[in-house]
């Protein structure tokens, strides 16, 4: 049972329990120099919003590309035959292609701009022989078991010196077989 009464500004209440422990009293002061209320009252409400934005996509690190690696043959003037070191620059190479992750193998083969033959017939000449320098070290590495499906044969003559010469100059350098691993 509960008992209110409000009287000069104060709010008394007396209320009995049910546990029989007696009534409880309470007082609330209402005097109007204390009366406040305050009320909040908060609403938002968004139309028409755009869904939110997709995650951003996995990052996928592409795997590293290895660089090509590149072997020299050098040959003597006006040769297409290999020497003693040449061979083992080919075997080299040989067993290098089997190490590492090998899509092709590039047989480039070049001349200096010496020739027996002067003028257009020493540019053909030249490169011809480019291509039989080229053939030389592709039939060495397939004696090294490098497939022979694998490999790609080119001849460029004179052309992309790895040394610049003025006309009609024998440089060793230039007299090369370039091998690629790709």
């Amino acid at each position: 049972m509960i008992g209110q009464t409000f009287t000069d500004g104060a709010y008394r209440s007396t209320a009995y329990n049910n546990g029989g422990t007696g009534p409880h009293k309470g007082n609330v002061n209402f005097g109007n120099d204390r009366f406040n209320h305050q009320f909040i009252l908060g609403l938002r409400y968004a139309f028409d919003t755009a869904p939110p934005p997709p995650p951003p996509a996995p990052v996928v690190v592409p795997p590293a590309v290895q660089p090509a690696r590149t072997y020299l043959v050098f040959f003597d003037w006006d040769k297409s035959n290999l020497t003693g070191r040449a061979r083992e620059i080919v075997a080299q190479a040989a067993q290098a292609s089997t190490h590492v992750q090998t899509t092709r193998i590039e047989v480039n083969g070049y001349t200096d701009n010496s020739a027996a033959h002067p003028g257009a017939r020493g540019q053909k000449y030249n490169q011809g022989l480019s291509v039989r320098r080229a053939q030389s070290v592709k039939a060495e590495l397939i004696r090294d078991g490098v497939p022979a499906a694998a490999i790609d044969i080119h001849g460029y003559g004179e052309q992309h010196p790895l040394v610049p010469t003025g006309p009609n100059t024998r440089e060793p350098q230039n007299r090369r077989v370039e091998i690629i691993l790709r």
